[in-house]
């Protein structure tokens, strides 16, 4: 099909494809605004069902196999009751009490405390993290030394051992260490945050690494030849463009620290310095008074910034992962 003949249509396509290309530039903004629009045929039922359907009705079960657990949730803490029979898929009633009871009873469910946990130590593992994985995975990317590739695989061989294998070496190294400095022994949000550290350094280490990989060299050149340092290279010029990775990494690891149980749970045991996964088990504690209710609210409150975090920035997620993909 040909491109239009008029010259004010064009022009305006042209407008639009510039518009919405953004840096793609005007010449691909013209080709772009000359190619028309290809014309497909209709399918029949039978042949989109074949070829496209079957997709669809895949994607449909997935939502709902996910969105099930979620809608129970949130029926549950609307039930008003302290128990799972009342909860449908599709909330019933609006009963707020369960929410009420959360937060206008400091004293029985300190949750805002196990809230407020949470996000300290989930904010600062995650910043330390991603600052300690950068360092890593610039010297593994930009040095060449002598057990390079081995270091690094040693790195990702160490995250193949599940975590809760080394609870014991853990709970000891920090009866040793509480024994000489208490405050970032057992019992203290420090020390479980110096724990949370070393949970996903290689992991990460590797990402960051493919990421750094697809950086020019020819940048650390020029800067080297203007007398910049290593640590110049780093900060100034490296860090910012591997911001996405850095981000990526940010946020999974916000979002694996916040929901963190086995270790929280071992390492902590008072109830002030609970964090919020470890604070919910209360509610479910008593054999015959078990507060589902208040649980299904809690989780509901806990979990609400999470999901808008991951749904805000989950474009930058998949980016920052394939980003480094490429090379390694």
């Amino acid at each position: 099909m040909a491109a239009p003949d008029n010259n004010q249509e064009l022009e305006a396509r042209v407008e639009s494809a510039a518009k919405s290309g953004g840096q793609s530039g005007m010449f691909f903004a013209w080709r772009k605004a000359k190619e028309p629009k290809p014309i497909y045929p209709k399918m029949s039922g039978k042949v989109w069902l074949r070829t496209l359907g079957w997709r669809h009705l895949i994607a449909i079960l997935a939502v709902i196999f996910s969105l099930y657990p979620v809608m129970y949730i949130i029926s549950s803490s609307l039930s008003g009751q302290d128990n799972l029979s009342a909860a449908t898929f599709f909330p019933t009633t609006f009963d707020f009490s369960s929410y009420q009871v959360l937060f206008s009873n400091p004293d029985l469910t300190p949750f805002m405390t196990w809230l407020r946990n949470s996000w300290i130590v989930s904010l600062a593992a995650s910043s330390m993290n991603v600052a300690l994985a950068a360092m890593a995975a610039f010297a593994f990317s930009r040095f060449r030394f002598k057990g390079r590739r081995t270091g690094l695989l040693a790195l990702l061989l160490v995250q193949i051992f599940p975590q809760f294998l080394a609870f014991v070496a853990i709970l000891l190294i920090m009866i040793e260490i509480g024994n000489i400095i208490p405050a970032i022994g057992l019992d203290t949000l420090a020390g479980l945050t110096l724990v949370y550290l070393g949970g996903a350094i290689g992991f990460n280490t590797f990402l960051i690494k493919g990421f750094m990989d697809s950086i020019p060299d020819s940048l650390d050149e020029s800067a080297r030849v203007d007398g910049a340092s290593q640590w110049t290279i780093f900060t100034k010029i490296i860090l910012p463009l591997a911001r996405p990775a850095l981000a990526v990494i940010f946020i999974i690891s916000f979002i694996n620290l916040f929901s963190e149980f086995l270790l929280a749970r071992t390492l902590l045991s008072s109830t002030e310095n609970f964090t919020f996964a470890v604070g919910l088990q209360l509610f479910t504690s008593a054999n015959y008074a078990a507060s589902w209710g208040l649980l299904s609210a809690a989780a509901v409150v806990g979990a609400a910034p999470i999901v808008l975090t991951f749904l805000i920035a989950q474009r930058a997620i998949i980016s920052g992962l394939t980003g480094g993909s490429v090379k390694g």
